[in-house]
Formats: structure tokens, sequence, C-alpha cells
């Protein structure tokens, strides 16, 4: 006995078979690694086009993918408007209030200025001051009607599928990261569970290629592990789609079991780096929709200059020193002045993510309360682009490495 088990240890073939099973299992680990790493990596095409080279998935498909994601969750989470509304208007015009009210002399000096330096300058200081007292005055009624206004109409202002897809798109890392992040389990799993099944795969190559030791056994074998590991892996994530009872286990998809703990990676990632209170005013301003967000402000603003100039040297005299055009030139400048200054409140980082705190809870109590088809879109969509390609990319990874063991291992054709 003790000679049969020297002789089998001693033994090259045996030891040649005894890899087979390892080496799937790297075989599948690797196929599995390469197929996360090629799905978000590189972020910019690297090669020469068309033909020859790789993006990653995600970011080769930015503007596709950040419509996805704003198609398949954010329009499932709120409206703008419910959002908007959590962040409270009335706060917002307070936190606008405080900064521009140390300012507000600044800003008459620079306007008047601009427009008509030599009246200006000649303006006797009390009325300027009357002016300065009149804007200080006013600004916070105005400022407060201006939130409230935007609040009411924040969906007809602001574009929101615009706002993040070009935010996405211009940062395809973050892009990345919300995927990433969020299925930071899964992704493991995947790559993990190619080893674990490569292993389970590689024990009935073994039985085939000793009772049929075709060439082409391995190069297939290890085409079917590179392809059969990232479907499972894939599989087992999102399958079951509900909870289902098999003896006393209940199972499910690995991701969809992890609804509440994916909410609580992702919503305080959305609502700090995405939706948050600067990328929404910006978005007024600067997005598809800004003409309308100009004429709102404009509105709003041009009302001051009658009650601060017409009010402190009376409206036919203000009219009579700088002419009815000059008069009207003075309202443009402070739309202008406003519209110029209007994001600057909006730079505090700490009061953007005090707003963003408030809108979190929100969207982390309507994610955990999605349903099971909804909430998978979360994760989903970055699997199921291009997933038959990486999927055959295992495949022939798989399949090289099949060859390989068979020129190196077992010495070539037989």
């Amino acid at each position: 006995m003790q000679s049969l088990l020297h002789q089998t240890l001693y033994n090259v073939e045996f030891w040649k078979y005894v890899s087979i099973p390892f080496v799937a299992a790297v075989v599948g680990w690797f196929t599995n690694l390469v197929a996360i790493k090629m799905t978000f990596h590189p972020l910019e095409f690297v090669g020469i086009r068309p033909i020859f080279g790789w993006q990653g998935i995600i970011p080769s498909k930015a503007i596709k993918m950040a419509g996805i994601f704003v198609d398949k969750t954010m329009y499932k989470l709120g409206r703008l408007s419910e959002l908007f509304e959590q962040m409270d208007p009335d706060r917002i015009a307070q936190h606008v209030i405080r900064y521009v009210e140390p300012r507000l002399d600044e800003y008459v000096d620079d306007i008047m200025q601009a427009q008509n330096p030599l009246i200006w300058d000649n303006t006797p200081g009390m009325i300027k001051d009357q002016i300065c007292a009149s804007v200080r005055r006013e600004i916070p009624r105005r400022v407060e009607s201006l939130m409230q206004d935007i609040g009411q109409n924040v969906e007809e202002l602001v574009d929101l599928k615009d706002m993040v897809v070009r935010q996405l798109v211009a940062d395809k890392s973050l892009l990345n990261r919300l995927f990433l992040e969020s299925g930071a389990a899964e992704f493991r799993f995947i790559i993990r569970s190619g080893a674990y099944f490569g292993f389970l795969f590689g024990l009935v190559q073994v039985a085939v290629w000793y009772l049929y030791p075709a060439w082409w056994v391995l190069p297939v074998f290890g085409l079917i592990v590179g392809y059969a590991t990232n479907w499972l892996a894939l599989n087992i994530i999102f399958r079951p789609l509900r909870p289902r009872r098999i003896g006393p286990w209940t199972i499910q998809g690995l991701f969809l079991r992890r609804q509440n703990e994916v909410a609580q990676v992702w919503c305080p990632m959305v609502t700090r780096e995405v939706l948050t209170l600067h990328h929404i005013i910006e978005a007024m301003l600067t997005g598809p929709r800004s003409e309308r967000t100009k004429k709102l402000i404009r509105r709003h603003i041009k009302p001051v200059v009658d009650e601060a100039v017409g009010g402190s040297l009376g409206k036919a005299l203000a009219q009579v020193a700088v002419g009815v055009e000059g008069f009207a030139q003075i309202k443009e400048s402070v739309a202008r002045k406003a519209l110029e200054v209007s994001i600057d409140p909006f730079e505090d980082r700490v009061f953007n993510e005090d707003r963003g705190r408030v809108v979190e809870r929100l969207l982390r109590e309507r994610m955990e309360a999605m349903s099971s088809e909804d909430f998978q879109g979360l994760l989903r969509p970055c699997f199921q682009e291009d997933e038959l390609k990486l999927i055959l990319a295992g495949g022939v990874l798989g399949f090289a490495a099949g060859l390989a063991q068979l020129a190196f291992v077992f010495g070539g054709l037989t």
C-alpha cells in the first residue's frame, strides 16, 4: 500500500491531472477579474481607433449609461420638485441673504460705477446711503420671493437628466463609482466565484480528459470555464428576483438581498456629489432651460432699482439725472450682477452637505421601499451593456489558457 502511494506521489502524470482543477480555478478567477476591469477601465480609449484598443464599457458609453442611471433610478426615487422642497427654499433664501448682505454696498457701487461713474461720483453721500439702505431692506424680500418661485417651478427651470448626464460624462470616474461602490460586494463575489466554479468544472474536466484525452478537450473546457463562471456569477447576483423558499432556506439574488445596505452607501454619495444644491443652481443658470431662470431672476430683481434709486431720488428725478434709457440700463445692470453672483452662495460646501443630508434621508427611505424589479436597475445596467461581449471574452481567455495547459503541461497535441 505504501509502495503504491509512493509511486503515485512521484508519478508525473498524476500531478498533471491534479493540476487541471487548479488551473481551471485560476482561469475562472482571472477571466472574471478581467471582465470586471474591462467593464470600468480604462476611463479613456487606449490604443489605435477604431479597432485596436479598449475603453471601459461604462466610460465608453457614458452618455447612455448616465441616461439609464437617471431613467432607471433617479426618476423612480422622486421628482426634482420634491427634492428641492426637502432642501427648504426658505432656508436656502436665508443662506443667500446672509451671504449677499455684507457685500450689497460693494455690489451697488460696482453697478453704479459701471453704468455712470460721473453721476455716481457726484451723488451726495446721503443719497448713496439711502440707496444702499433701500437695497438692504428690499433684497431679503426679493430673495425669499425668488426662492419660492424657483421651488414652485424647478421642474421647468432644470432638466434633471441633462444635469446628471453632463456631470457624469465630464467625470467618468464618478460614473464608475456609482456602480462600483453600490455593488462592491457583488464585484468581489464575481471575482472569487470564478475560482470556486472553475475548480468544480476542473474536476469534471479531469474525468473527461482521463477518459478521452483528445487535444481539444482542455481548450474547450477552458472556454466553458471562462464563459460559464461569468454567466453563473451574474445569475447568482440577480436571481431569483424575489425571496424564494427551498426547504429551510430562503434564497434571493445577492445584490437584491442587500437593498438596505446599498441604500446606505449609494444615497450619501449621490446627495454629496451628484444631486447637490450647487449642481441644481448651476444647471438652472447654465443648462438648456437657463433662459427661463434668467427671466425669473430679472423679474424679481429689477424692482429693487425702482425702490432704491427711484425711491431715494424720486423716479422722475432719477430719470432726469440718468435719462429714461440710462434708468433702464441700471435695471439691466442690476439683473446682470444678480446673475453673475447667483452661484456664489452655493459654493459653500458645508451648506451643500447640510441640505444634502436632508435629501439623503428621503432617498434612502424610498430606495429601501423600492420593489426588487426597480432596485436591480441600479446595478444591472452595468452588466447588461455588452454583457455577452464580456462573457465571450472570458471564454476566449479560457480557451487560450486551455491551449497553454495542453502545450506546456501535457506536451502538445495527442
